[in-house]
């Protein structure tokens, strides 16, 4: 097929986002048990930026390569003299197939949000606003579901608590679950989950990051009661029996990934209760590596950025081999 020049350029760069995201995305997929085990011997919060910086490096490196490097050297080298140029059948393909991911995330994400704003203003629409001691945000106080304690929201959180909740917790115990949903919203982690909804899979329909993204929510729940409890005894007694009390109340359904709950289900209530119970405090074993790999990171950044004109040719012979 023959495109002009720049139907051309948005070919190139939605063929080369998917196989610079499909060849990462397939590196770090195989690689996540081990991921998974190496976040294991870490603290939580720890635990959960790793993998949060694993989920997202394919699709933002590939983002990188394509705004800092495809364009880039279309717009320098490639002459507009010539108005129009075949595309090879592969290179279509490709960029359909990168088409096909960039549209299926950003719907995810409309999707995620549109439920998110839909259930807010169900919750304020039936619910009543209240405050409570020790809480600078809005709560809505809702009758059903009974086990309901979540915050929502990304820019302006909401406070959403079923009745049933505040009868059957002490103060102590409200406040150290209050501390927990406090503890989400500074990590600002509604704003991830958009982020972990909008990054897409190797393949269309092919879900590879499974356990990758239940591991990452996994420590992302431990760092927050972490942060909630701040090492205390009685904090931690306190958050560990409000776990407990509400998960009697039943699992409260998620309403969108976009809704931080106190307990999203009890697959890991048991650990989270005994961690809270029995405290065994590790040194940060791993911070050293975390501090490697983020220097490590940071100079390659810098080095591509230094070396970003002498890139520009080699990657546009790479694109003309690939159209």
């Amino acid at each position: 097929m023959t495109f002009p020049y720049v139907l051309k350029l948005l070919c190139l760069c939605l063929a080369s986002f998917f196989l610079v995201h499909l060849a990462l995305a397939t590196l770090i997929s195989l690689a996540a048990p081990a991921a998974l085990r190496f976040a294991g011997q870490m603290r939580p919060s720890s635990a959960a930026r790793l993998l949060f910086f694993l989920r997202m490096l394919p699709a933002g490196l590939g983002a990188f390569v394509v705004a800092g490097l495809c364009v880039p050297s279309y717009l320098r080298l490639e002459p507009r003299t010539a108005t129009s140029e075949e595309v090879g059948l592969l290179c279509l393909v490709f960029a359909i197939l990168g088409l096909v991911l960039s549209v299926g995330s950003f719907i995810r994400g409309l999707r995620a949000i549109a439920r998110s704003v839909q259930y807010l203003r169900y919750c304020q629409r039936i619910g009543r606003k209240t405050d409570l001691p020790g809480e600078p945000s809005p709560v809505w106080m809702l009758e059903e579901p009974p086990a309901l304690f979540a915050i929502g929201g990304i820019i302006h959180p909401r406070l959403l608590i079923s009745r049933q909740v505040v009868n059957v917790l002490s103060k102590d115990q409200l406040a150290a679950a209050l501390r927990h949903e406090q503890a989400h919203w500074i990590s600002r982690d509604n704003l991830k989950r958009l982020l972990v909804t909008l990054a897409p899979d190797p393949l269309p329909f092919l879900h590879c990051f499974t356990s990758l993204e239940r591991g990452w929510t996994r420590h992302m729940e431990r760092a927050a009661d972490d942060r909630a409890v701040g090492g205390d005894a009685e904090r931690s007694l306190s958050l560990a029996t409000a776990l407990v009390r509400v998960s009697r109340l039943g699992i409260a359904p998620q309403p969108s990934s976009l809704v931080a709950p106190l307990l999203a289900g009890d697959e890991d209530l048991a650990a989270r209760v005994d961690r809270l119970l029995n405290p065994a405090p590790r040194a940060e074993t791993h911070a050293p590596w975390m501090g490697c790999l983020l220097a490590g990171a940071a100079l390659m950044l810098a080095g591509g950025l230094f070396a970003l004109p002498a890139l520009l040719y080699p990657v546009h012979r790479f694109l003309e081999h690939l159209i």
